[in-house]
């Protein structure tokens, strides 16, 4: 597999899942304000979307868009638990999830914050509006250590990539301590801290 990524952004979330699983893959960073590969490729022409990530499957098939890419890797290695059999309430506890992630702070939150183009009026407008977010995941996590069922799942990588992005955001999580302690909890896995590691070193780097 090739994994197309660039340094902390949603594409983290699919190396900390191949990490948890031990799968190999090739990493390809992409330079998103020229949408080439590092190498010098024309990235639009692997991913015509020219998101981040895509997964080049060892059949040569290209996947795109974060949750599916991270149910693909996930099913591949079942024995991981990284996500519930596909059929089953909790897979589509997974899917909710995943969802909930992708549109209401990947896109709905931090992708407005981090567009230089966006006014500054709306940023306010759309810092303000995590806060219900935050209490809502605040209190599905109160007495429970990840987001489905007793394990760590895909769903959990994706929300400890996007709590990364907070503090650059200018999103204070002081007043969600469920969620910091969550956070930091799940830093303490290996792949999850190595995977951070790893793209934190690439970004010091240039």
């Amino acid at each position: 597999m090739e994994l197309y990524f660039a340094p902390l952004s949603c594409s983290l979330a699919t190396r900390i899942a191949l990490y948890e699983t031990g799968q190999e893959a090739g990493f390809h960073r992409v330079v998103m304000a020229t949408k080439q590969t590092e190498d010098g490729r024309d990235y639009l022409a692997i991913n015509p979307k020219g998101q981040v990530p895509a997964l080049v499957t060892d059949a040569g098939e290209v996947l795109t868009e974060g949750p599916a890419v991270l149910q693909y890797v996930a099913d591949l290695a079942p024995e991981s638990g990284l996500a519930p059999p596909a059929g089953t309430l909790e897979r589509t506890r997974l899917h909710q999830w995943l969802n909930y992630i992708s549109s209401e702070l990947h896109k709905a939150v931090y992708y407005m914050m981090f567009r230089p183009d966006i006014p500054a009026a709306m940023k306010d407008y759309t810092r303000g509006s995590v806060g219900a977010k935050y209490d809502l995941l605040s209190a599905h996590l109160a007495d429970r250590d990840y987001l489905v069922g007793d394990g760590f799942t895909v769903a959990d990588a994706y929300l400890v990539t996007t709590l990364g992005w907070a503090q650059p955001a200018g999103i204070d999580l002081t007043p969600w301590p469920v969620l910091t302690a969550y956070r930091d909890r799940i830093l303490t896995r290996p792949a999850v801290g190595r995977a951070f590691a790893d793209e934190a070193a690439l970004m010091a780097t240039g």
